[in-house]
């Protein structure tokens, strides 16, 4: 079996499966569980500095995406960071690594934006003997109108600031938690960078409101009649995490920064993919709470298997293999030319791809005696979506005309001549180009 011990950032675990900071990390009976179950290490549920208590709703915290058959898609989370004394989750912390060396223990942490705060709870955190802390500068609600979380992550300038103060108290490795919750992720990213951050992690919940009750007109959860926009996690947000983490591994200014993956990590699959757009190692919460702890043996063994089908020995072998792939629309060839294939013998005749195309898409398939379902290659634009409609996998396959062929909608011969729309003589831009 493929070795999946990962070092990340100085950091060795295991495997690249830590649990998110979020309520499964939020105590030491939970982060004992999940150790015990695999997980190769955990973010402690966010800590906050000593003061006012938190307090967080005692009615329902969640609001949930659902799809077919009750698959949860998404979580709306309205809960706060630990509410919880500070002195109690050091104490367990402390505890939980003493017992658990070989394993990676993250104290993620949010205080107020002022030198003062960080450097009184930084050395206090290092006695415990974390490996490294987790700036929350993420969570989109509740703390975010005191001026923490996101009120933090939208503003590089104090993200680099609080990371200086960071690396200036403290000596372990610094991760920086960043909100997805802004127009342009490289730029708190390059201001982590800019302020010495050892790695990013990301990202964290979107803000979100997942569905409004029609009987009582509140927003869900509700808490007495009124509903908060709250933070959305889940298989839902995996699109929008791993264009983010690919953003930021292909950006030149942010290139090498290690990335802790984050964003609807359910199964092995998922997390190679974070790994091969530049993720270290990978962080769980949703997949967590919908099917438990032992979710985790599951990751492991298809993640080795699948390392080992392809020949790695290392995950650090995976790491970024996808990036030089990952360009701007303006660089893909506008000559690659495919056409849609429909295998009669898998068709269940369901007719799904016919509606699709007809209603919505270019008309390019028809109905044939017998419910036979034909492409129309003048009218094919290979957009894809009969593709994705049809219920039988692999049923409808995209096939590419070879160079030199006439493509039948265009009248015009399939040629590499021009690679990219930089310098496709349609652009307008190619001759500034050239």
């Amino acid at each position: 079996m493929a070795d999946l011990t990962t070092d990340f950032i100085g950091i060795t675990s295991p495997n690249p499966f830590w649990l998110a900071s979020a309520p499964p990390t939020d105590k030491e009976y939970n982060v004992r569980r999940a150790f015990d179950a695999g997980w190769g290490g955990v973010v402690w549920k966010t800590l906050g500095a000593e003061g006012p208590p938190i307090v967080n709703v005692n009615g329902p915290r969640y609001g949930v995406v659902y799809g077919a058959d009750r698959q949860v898609l998404g979580i709306n989370n309205i809960e706060l960071i630990t509410d919880r004394p500070l002195e109690t989750n050091l104490e367990e912390m402390a505890r939980v690594k003493a017992d658990y060396p070989d394993r990676a223990l993250i104290a993620s942490i949010m205080v107020p934006c002022e030198e003062a705060a960080w450097k009184a709870i930084l050395p206090r955190v290092a006695e415990t003997g974390a490996d490294g802390i987790e700036l929350n500068f993420g969570c989109p609600h509740g703390m975010s109108e005191r001026g923490m979380g996101s009120a933090v992550g939208q503003v590089p300038e104090y993200i680099e600031m609080v990371t200086r103060w960071c690396k200036e108290y403290y000596d372990a490795p610094v991760i920086v938690k960043l909100t997805p919750n802004i127009t342009d992720i490289r730029y708190p990213a390059r201001a982590a960078k800019n302020g010495g951050a050892d790695a990013v992690s990301l990202i964290n919940t979107i803000s979100s409101i997942t569905s409004v009750n029609l009987d009582t007109f509140s927003p869900e959860p509700s808490i007495d009649g009124k509903g908060s926009h709250g933070g959305y996690c889940g298989p839902a947000v995996k699109p929008i995490a791993l264009n983010m983490v690919a953003e930021i591994a292909r950006d030149p200014e942010t290139a090498g920064l290690p990335i802790s993956g984050i964003g609807g990590v359910t199964t092995w699959r998922d997390a190679a993919e974070f790994i091969s757009l530049g993720a270290g190692n990978v962080q769980v919460c949703t997949a967590a709470m919908t099917y438990g702890f032992r979710i985790v043996e599951e990751m492991k063994r298809g993640l080795s298997e699948w390392m080992d089908t392809q020949g790695y020995t290392s995950v650090s072998q995976v790491v970024g293999r996808a990036v030089p792939n990952v360009t701007d629309w303006q660089y893909l060839n506008l000559n690659y030319v495919t056409k849609a294939r429909i295998d009669q013998e898998a068709c269940i005749k369901c007719g799904r791809c016919y509606a699709a195309c007809e209603d919505t898409s270019h008309q390019a398939i028809e109905i044939k005696p017998g419910r036979v379902f034909e492409v129309i290659d003048e009218e094919c634009v290979a957009c894809n979506l009969c593709v994705d409609v049809c219920p039988v996998e692999d049923c409808i396959t995209m096939e590419r005309l070879p160079e030199g062929a006439v493509d039948p909608r265009t009248g015009k011969v399939v040629s590499d001549e021009y690679a990219n729309w930089t310098m496709h003589p349609n652009n307008p831009m190619a001759k500034a180009a050239e």
